[in-house]
């Protein structure tokens, strides 16, 4: 891992997210469960998140085919790209674990992590690039003002990112809009205690 980042309450350090709700029991779960957990993520099985999810297989289905869609498609907005928009609208909602979990997968992208300090001390003013502070500013005003994007805003936009690129953007900040929420209303970020 890169260097260490803890800033106004947020970290790049490994995090686990402890559930508030019952777990779907491995050893009990319903095949259509077992079955959705294999499809939506490699350590899902292993996962509170998914395991609370899994109580609702078929909308645990659809988010992860959404969610694995906008962050992994190939074309549009770069890898490192979509993390650094999941990494600010996480900043914003003050979604202490989906920060830390992108801000790391963001670093092992793009190779370097100056950006993500900067998101957490303040992401109004973060970014080392024209088109890095246009994603950041959008992703910031699309998610305190889900209605307020306006033409001219996307006018703006095209200066730095085709239209591709701006539909990857506005799939990324949605997506973790949800996401952000799923995370803040049913459980917890907690410190990793495992062993290295």
């Amino acid at each position: 891992m890169s260097e260490l980042i803890e800033e106004q309450g947020f970290t790049n350090a490994s995090l686990v997210w402890k559930s508030w709700l019952p777990l779907v029991d491995k050893d009990t779960a319903s095949s259509e469960q077992l079955s959705v957990l294999k499809e939506s993520h490699p350590r899902a099985l292993v996962s509170e998140y998914y395991l609370t999810l899994a109580h609702q297989p078929e909308i645990l289905r659809h988010r992860s085919l959404a969610f694995n869609a906008i962050m992994y498609a190939p074309g549009g907005l770069s890898r490192a790209e979509r993390e650094l928009a999941s990494v600010v609208v996480s900043r914003v909602n003050r979604c202490v674990y989906c920060a830390s979990v992108h801000a790391q997968r963001y670093e092992q992208l793009a190779k370097r992590n100056a950006v993500i300090a900067q998101v957490f001390a303040d992401p109004w003013t973060a970014g080392d690039t024209d088109r890095e502070r246009a994603i950041i500013r959008f992703a910031i005003a699309l998610t305190l003002q889900p209605a307020g994007t306006h033409e001219e805003q996307v006018r703006d936009l095209r200066a730095q990112l085709s239209d591709g690129e701006i539909l990857d953007l506005v799939h990324v900040v949605a997506i973790f809009a949800w996401a952000n929420r799923l995370m803040l209303n049913l459980g917890e970020p907690q410190p990793d205690t495992a062993p290295a």
